[in-house]
C-alpha cells in the first residue's frame, strides 16, 4: 500500500453523498489506489448494533485497508457531532502518525461542515436531565414540550417546528442544564479541524431513479443478511425510542413487524420509501449547505479523484 507524507501538497480527501450512491466503495477503492485510511463521517455507521442496516464495511473490507470510526459507539448513547469531531480529530492525528491519507466519507452533512467549518460547543447533559426531557416527550408529546420551550426560549421556539421532536428535547435539555438557550451556546464553539482549501471534496450524484433502484435493492440484501434479527437484539435492550440508533432507517418499521403489528413486506416497502426521502434531503442539504462541493456522478467519481491527487 502506498504512503503519503501529509501535508500542503497532500490533501485529505472528503466524500459525500446520499445513501446508497456507492461512497463506501469508492473510498475503498481510492485507499487501495492510494494508500489511505478510510474515516466514517456517517452518524449511524458509529453505532455497534447497527452493523448491516447501515451497510457498514465488512471485515474483510477493514482488513483490506485500515477504516476508523465505525461501529464503536452503543446505541444507549446519543452520538453528537461534537463527539464525532473530537473523534475525528483523534483519529486524524493517529492517521498522520502512520502516513496513510485520511479518506473522509459519509452522508451525514453536518460531520462534514464540522469538519471544515467548526461547531459551536455545548457542554455535556447530565443524564438524568436528559432522561427527564424524554420521559416528558413521550408522556405530554412534542406540541406541548414546544410550547414550554416557546414560553421559555421564544428564539428557540420560533425556530424549531412543533413536530420535531428530537431538537425540541435537545433544546429544553440545555436550557435546563445550564440556564442558557440552545442559541447562547452555538455563538462559542470549536475549530475546524481541515482547511478546505487543503481537501479534496466530492458529492456523489446519482441519477434518481437509479439511486432509488439501488435503495431498494440494498435493503432486500439487508433482509437477507439479517437485519430483522439484528432489530431484534437491538429492541430487546428497552432502550429509548428518542436515541438515534432506534429511529435509523429500517428499525422502527422492522420493530413494528416484530411486534405483529404489520407484515414484513410492509415493513420493507416503508424503510424503503423513508430511506428514498432521506436521500432527498441530503441531495437538498448539500445543495444548499455545501453548495461548493463538485456534483460527480458515481461512474465518474474515482477518475476525478485520482487526477485530483495525482495532479
Amino acid at each position: 500500500m502506498k504512503r503519503a507524507e501529509l501535508g500542503k501538497k497532500t490533501p485529505v480527501v472528503v466524500i459525500g453523498g446520499p445513501t446508497a450512491s456507492g461512497k463506501s466503495a469508492l473510498a475503498l477503492a481510492l485507499a487501495q489506489a492510494f494508500g489511505g485510511t478510510v474515516i466514517n463521517a456517517d452518524a449511524m455507521q458509529v453505532y455497534r448494533e447497527l452493523s448491516v442496516l447501515t451497510a457498514r464495511p465488512t471485515a474483510a473490507e477493514t482488513k483490506r485497508v485500515p477504516h476508523r470510526l465505525y461501529g464503536h459507539v452503543d446505541a444507549a448513547d446519543n452520538y453528537s457531532v461534537g463527539r464525532f469531531l473530537a473523534d475525528a480529530g483523534a483519529a486524524l492525528a493517529e492517521v498522520g502518525r502512520t502516513g496513510l491519507r485520511p479518506i473522509f466519507v459519509g452522508g451525514t452533512g453536518l460531520y462534514f461542515r464540522a469538519l471544515t467549518r467548526g461547531l459551536a460547543a455545548v457542554p455535556t447533559i447530565a443524564p438524568e436531565i436528559r432522561s427527564a426531557v424524554r420521559e416528558r416527550m413521550v408522556a405530554e408529546g412534542p406540541a406541548a414540550l414546544h410550547a414550554e420551550l416557546s414560553r421559555r426560549d421564544p428564539p428557540m421556539g420560533e425556530r424549531l417546528k412543533p413536530a420535531d421532536r428530537a431538537r425540541i428535547a435537545r433544546a429544553l435539555e440545555v436550557l435546563e442544564a445550564t440556564g442558557r438557550s440552545l442559541s447562547d451556546w452555538h455563538r462559542e464553539g470549536m475549530p475546524a479541524l481541515l482547511d478546505p482549501d487543503q481537501t479534496v471534496r466530492m458529492f456523489l450524484a446519482p441519477e434518481r431513479a437509479e439511486l432509488g433502484r439501488r435503495i431498494d435493492a440494498r435493503f432486500d440484501t439487508m433482509l437477507a443478511q439479517g437485519a430483522v434479527d439484528e432489530v431484534r437484539a437491538l429492541a430487546s435492550r428497552d432502550l429509548d425510542p428518542l436515541l438515534p440508533a432506534m429511529k435509523a432507517h429500517g428499525v422502527p418499521w422492522l420493530r413494528r413487524y416484530l411486534a405483529g403489528e404489520i407484515r414484513l413486506e410492509t415493513a420493507a416497502e416503508k424503510a424503503k420509501q423513508d430511506t428514498r426521502h432521506y436521500a432527498k434531503r441530503q441531495f437538498t442539504w448539500f445543495r444548499h449547505q455545501l453548495s461548493d462541493w463538485p456534483r460527480v456522478a458515481p461512474e465518474a467519481a474515482l477518475s476525478e479523484l485520482k487526477r485530483a491527487l495525482s495532479s
